[in-house]
């Protein structure tokens, strides 16, 4: 994908180790054939917790630092979070994005062993982290989900569907995302 004069921004909300920043940088650079740069961390907004939920809303994140983004330009923008994040109608979301717009948010929270009460697996929560984050940039870049349940963009309803499907795009998708970057 040549995809020269984008660029994607990492935006931190919150707390976000560093090396999960640069093991994200390096996928996603390779991913979509363009630089990838870290912002500064922003504030995770509290107006997006819903305490009666325990949960923060993911539409409410992406509401808030939606100014982040220069709407005239190329650039997409990737917030990262370590909370867990839902939508209205969904018990919780790996993340959630503009279709064909400029942001997309992903929580680290659900990704983790330790969520599920297991031992930490380093590799395994990047792998994931990976999946989501190409995931939801596939939406930025205008790809709905797609029904192989082993392409990238195969929507993920558990984990379990997360840890089925590869990071890489189908050649369905991987054409149509090619087709969509030269209109």
């Amino acid at each position: 994908m040549d995809r020269k004069k984008d660029r994607i921004t990492l935006l931190p909300v919150g707390n976000i180790q560093k090396w999960v920043l640069e093991s994200l940088t390096g996928a996603l650079e390779r991913t979509f054939g363009c630089p990838v740069e870290t912002d500064e961390k922003v504030k995770l907004p509290a107006e997006a917790f819903n305490q009666r939920r325990n949960q923060y809303s993911s539409s409410k994140i992406l509401e808030e630092i939606h100014s982040f983004v220069k709407p005239e330009s190329q650039e997409k923008v990737l917030a990262i979070a370590d909370v867990d994040l839902y939508v209205s109608g969904l018990n919780f979301v790996f993340g959630e994005a503009e279709l064909g717009g400029h942001l997309a948010l992903i929580s680290l929270c659900r990704l983790r062993q330790s969520f599920y009460g297991r031992p930490e697996n380093k590799t395994l929560f990047m792998e994931r982290a990976v999946k989501e984050a190409v995931h939801e940039l596939g939406h930025v870049y205008g790809l709905a989900h797609c029904p192989d349940t082993e392409c990238v963009m195969h929507f993920s309803n558990s984990l379990m569907d997360t840890d089925r499907k590869s990071s890489s795009f189908c050649s369905r998708c991987r054409q149509e995302l090619q087709k969509l970057s030269s209109q």
